[in-house]
């Protein structure tokens, strides 16, 4: 029984060193470990036979077909997480793929025009015109018409203004970009997304 545990320690260290070798495949390395199992499970039967009793033997033949089918599981699990790591090291990185880190809206101001100059002079002007007399009035007329084209620039600036959702996707290679949209494009932070053409969509 004491050899067997002792036995159950070198088989355990011989698959975890089949697997270290990086040059064998998952399947080469599960055939090895499995054959590596049943080489020693045979020779932990041969040990069992030399037991005095029989309930020594019954025994110690239970404890190395534990120690087998330990191996063997942990022979699979290795197998597995070796295949996996193998896939993931093969697949490339997608240089146009991320993921939504931030999601922002704000007031973008319009453009003023002539129109909105023209106008507010000209409202400011009859305005003016109506304080006072003689120079006191061509004065006022000025001055109305220099503020008023001043407040109709800002008026049309305002009326104009819209709002603006900047969306910052940070790429699976580091890279980070932001993206400008005129209407609510949906994303939010934690979304997975990919180029298309000049924007953004979800993948």
């Amino acid at each position: 029984m004491k050899k067997n545990l002792m036995l159950a320690g070198l088989l355990l260290s011989s698959a975890s060193a089949v697997f270290a070798q990086n040059a064998q495949t998952s399947k080469q390395q599960y055939s090895e470990a499995s054959k590596q199992a049943a080489n020693r499970y045979a020779e932990d039967k041969k040990l069992c036979a030399e037991e005095a009793s029989s309930s020594a033997r019954m025994q110690c033949l239970r404890d190395a077909k534990a120690v087998y089918t330990n191996a063997l599981a942990a022979a699979k699990t290795a197998s597995v997480s070796n295949n996996v790591s193998a896939n993931q090291k093969n697949q490339p990185v997608c240089a146009e793929c991320g993921r939504v880190v931030a999601v922002n809206v704000s007031e973008k101001e319009g453009e003023g025009s002539a129109l909105g100059v023209i106008a507010g002079g000209v409202a400011g002007a009859l305005l003016g015109n109506q304080v006072g007399g003689g120079t006191g009035r061509d004065l006022a007329t000025i001055a109305g018409a220099a503020g008023g084209a001043m407040a109709g620039h800002k008026i049309e600036q305002k009326v104009k203004s819209a709002k603006v959702w900047t969306v910052t996707v940070q790429y699976d290679n580091g890279n980070k970009q932001s993206f400008h949209f005129d209407q609510d494009p949906g994303f939010q932070s934690g979304d997975l997304v990919k180029n298309s053409g000049s924007g953004i969509v979800r993948r």
